[in-house]
């Protein structure tokens, strides 16, 4: 173990991360790399249909052709589950559920949903038998558009009697929001669409399940963003004893939310591995993945705004259309609702009320994708204040200004019923206009009106908070979350001086073990790299919950903290002990235990240590070793914050839009590590632009996704994008002793609405002041066409 010479050494610098040298050099292995040997592939046969009943499934071909050890259809597999695949949040108590099974029998209600597997020597093998089924389906109506599917003229699931799963409505002061309209001298009325996104990871789903040669269990290698959560609902769909179970999340190329779920493949792997007692493999194809893997956003937005005459938000009410997809997913329903508590944004509103209908379509189900509802809210407010401040003739960073949370208000009661723990927006707004050299931007605008150019240039603002570090568990149950959110850690000295900490965080991408050993490594005032990070294994992390909602630092990164204190603690009783000194006599400072006013008095961590692990000379009553955990649920969710500025050139003439500038100014608290901020902004980033410019899952009128592969399907690459000007301020919070927030979602949460902002404003003049995202060239041309007519 190294000592290092200030307990602050690493915290707050921009250190490297520990994880890129093995995933540059290919070292990394993920769940494709795992070599098995024996283990038999399985392919799914999807449904083509979007909406039909199935008439017959003729397997003969395909059992015939080379490889094939099995193939079954979702009769054969019937009595294999437990339970139907899990959905974890009842948003209210009458929410229709349809039963989801991991293939689908009698009846298909999407186009990709399996019907049947294949069961093969080779992955190639398996894929051409799969070719090789025959399924003869009854057609009945696709059911795709979202307000038409309310309607329940068509209804998907019968059983259910109506596409509609539940309506969740959040009015705290019933009556207010219908007095302020009344009273308002100014009002605005709009209507947004969410377009479904397809998450794209670079590593798609995989799974590996190996049964134990005995004993009946299985260890299940998923490409998981949370394993712990896997493992209880495979339990409970497969039936097999969770004590029998062991998920293992190897390195994972990415998730944004769409690996936060428990899929078909995962329950159909694990059964066949029981039923066949053979190892089995499942590795997804890019297709498969925009058919079968959950989709995000899908919403239309209808949001109101009341204000008085000088643009101060008076109330907020929104009305919420959401699409659910064929089925519900492990939090489907619940993904709006995230987003409920913050559609007043960051201002002061003075009454608000929320009613979301989640819906069902015959579409790939929907489900959490990164930002998760708060997105989408951000979206329709900071596009609604825009179109306030149009009404008022104010400047959107006036408007801004006028109906901001003050600084001095923090804790500040929402009137949606959540403490936002610490603020200061204007200051953020501020920054950001300064670096983006706002008042410049605005006269270079009007040269360019004032002359006709036909390149115009849009400025788009948008400020955002949002709610994360999910958790606290009581919250979570007050809205019939499944689950709790608090989080685990064990921190230990190992006999040879190492710190060893196992995290019940499982990381995807953001840097778990950089960021987990720089804050242990400044509480020990050991090295970095003498801290050993262990995470994504329920048999050696058997207690946690995961990875999603920028929750790892604030909520897992905080259990690491405590179980740190608690080892310094006992660590000092034995230090005390050995230095003949009162417990209150003994300092730690820089890895090393000495004796008030008697520096030579003193001994390392390393020899504490070693003692606690011979165990010779303890204190009486004390058990041997170092070693704490700590299961931390917060009190509070924390609320990162930002100012975000995108400015476009738009051509007229043709309709294209172009992204010129993107000035960023985020706040999540304190920063442990600069640099991976840094990388979780700039993802974020070209994610949410990405929204507004490029992304849509596109189905046609039979309802078959045509945008399923990465040629129809533009994701951003640095190419798309100008280098981005980013900068922080820094506003601690008090919920957690780090003072940190989260960072991953605020990107993404603030770049959208600030694009589409900016091309609105550029187009302002011509009478156009909305575009349909993504804002293509051709949907820029339609609208600019479409006004002058």
């Amino acid at each position: 173990m190294t000592a290092v010479d200030s307990p602050a050494a690493v915290v707050g610098t921009r250190m490297r991360r520990r994880e890129d040298p093995a995933l540059l050099t290919g070292e990394a292995r993920f769940v494709a790399d795992l070599a098995v040997p024996g283990a038999l592939s399985v392919a799914v046969v999807r449904s083509t249909a979007a909406h039909a009943r199935i008439r017959s499934i003729d397997v003969k071909a395909a059992l015939s052709m080379p490889g094939v050890v099995a193939v079954f259809t979702g009769e054969d597999l019937r009595d294999e589950w437990a339970g139907p695949l899990p959905c974890a949040w009842t948003v209210t108590e009458d929410m229709k559920t349809p039963a989801h099974l991991p293939l689908a029998v009698g009846k298909v209600s999407y186009a990709g949903e399996g019907v049947a597997v294949v069961v093969a020597h080779s992955e190639y093998e398996a894929h051409d038998a799969a070719d090789a089924v025959v399924v003869d389906y009854e057609p009945l109506p696709p059911v795709l558009d979202l307000e038409e599917a309310s309607t329940d003229r068509v209804v998907i699931h019968d059983d259910l009697g109506s596409n509609v799963s539940y309506t969740w409505e959040l009015d705290p002061d019933p009556g207010a929001v219908d007095r302020a309209f009344s009273e308002a001298a100014h009002t605005v009325s709009e209507r947004y669409v969410q377009q479904r996104l397809i998450p794209s990871p670079m590593e798609p789903r995989g799974v590996v399940v190996v049964p134990h040669p005995f004993g009946g269990d299985f260890t299940v290698y998923s490409s998981t963003q949370i394993p712990h959560i896997l493992k209880v609902m495979l339990s409970l769909s497969v039936g097999v004893s969770e004590t029998s179970l062991r998920v293992v999340a190897p390195a994972v190329g990415g998730g944004f939310g769409c690996k936060l779920n428990v899929y078909a493949e995962e329950a159909l792997a694990l059964a066949l591995a029981r039923k066949m007692r053979h190892p089995v493999r499942w590795v997804e194809e890019r297709t498969e993945h925009s058919q079968a893997t959950i989709q995000g956003r899908g919403q239309v937005q209808h949001i109101e705004l009341a204000a008085d005459k000088t643009g101060k938000i008076t109330a907020v009410r929104v009305k919420l259309l959401a699409d659910l997809g064929a089925y519900l997913q492990l939090v489907t329903p619940g993904i709006p609702l995230l987003g409920a508590f913050l559609y007043g944004g960051v201002y002061d509103v003075g009454a608000y009320s929320f009613s979301c209908t989640g819906v069902f379509t015959t579409k790939t189900p929907t489900d959490a994708y990164r930002g998760a509802g708060r997105p989408e809210a951000t979206y329709a407010i900071e596009r609604a204040i825009d179109a306030l401040a149009a009404k008022v003739s104010a400047d959107p960073a006036e408007i801004r200004r006028r109906n901001f949370i003050a600084a001095d208000k923090f804790p500040y009661n929402s009137v949606a019923g959540l403490v936002y723990d610490s603020g200061n927006y204007a200051g953020a707004l501020e920054r950001c206009l300064h670096l983006a050299h706002y008042d410049d931007l605005r006269a270079e605008q009007a040269r360019r009106r004032e002359s006709k150019d036909t390149r115009q240039i849009g400025i788009g603002l948008s400020s955002y908070c949002e709610m994360c570090g999910l958790a606290p568990s009581r919250v979570l149950a007050s809205l019939n979350f499944g689950a709790g959110g608090w989080e685990a850690a064990t921190v230990r000295i190992l006999p040879t001086g190492k710190a060893q900490v196992v995290t019940g965080s499982s990381p995807h991408g953001q840097g778990h073990v950089t960021s987990w050993s720089m804050i242990v490594a400044d509480k020990l005032g050991v090295a970095p790299e003498d801290v050993e990070v262990i995470h994504g294994d329920t048999a050696t992390s058997p207690y946690g919950l995961d990875t999603y909602g920028s929750r790892s630092l604030s909520v897992g990164g905080t259990a690491v903290f405590l179980a740190t204190d608690r080892v310094i603690g006992k660590a000092r009783k034995i230090a005390a002990h050995q230095l003949e000194a009162a417990e209150d006599d003994i300092e730690f400072v820089g890895g090393e235990f000495s004796v008030k006013g008697s520096p030579d008095r003193a001994m390392p961590l390393a020899a504490v240590a070693f003692e606690a692990f011979t165990a010779h000379n303890l204190p009486d009553g004390m058990e041997p070793n170092l070693e704490a955990s700590s299961h931390y649920d917060p009190p509070n969710f924390t609320f990162p914050f930002g100012t975000h500025v995108a400015v476009v050139e738009v051509d007229t003439e043709t309709g294209a839009v172009r992204l010129e500038r993107y000035v960023a100014v985020d706040d999540c608290g304190n920063q442990i590590n600069p640099m991976i901020v840094e990388g979780q902004i700039h993802g974020g980033i070209v994610q949410g632009v990405a929204q507004a410019l490029w992304e849509e899952a596109s189905y046609d009128e039979e309802g078959n996704l045509v945008s399923s592969s990465l040629i129809d399907y533009l994701v951003p690459s640095a190419a798309e994008v100008p280098s981005f000007e980013t900068d922080h301020t820094v506003t601690p919070s008090p919920t957690n002793p780090m003072g940190v927030k989260g960072v991953g979602e605020a990107g993404t949460i603030g770049s959208t609405p600030a694009v589409i902002n900016a091309i609105c404003d550029a187009l302002a003049p011509y009478g156009v002041h909305d575009i349909t995202m993504p804002a293509s060239p051709q949907r820029v041309w339609q609208a600019l066409k479409e006004v002058s007519q």
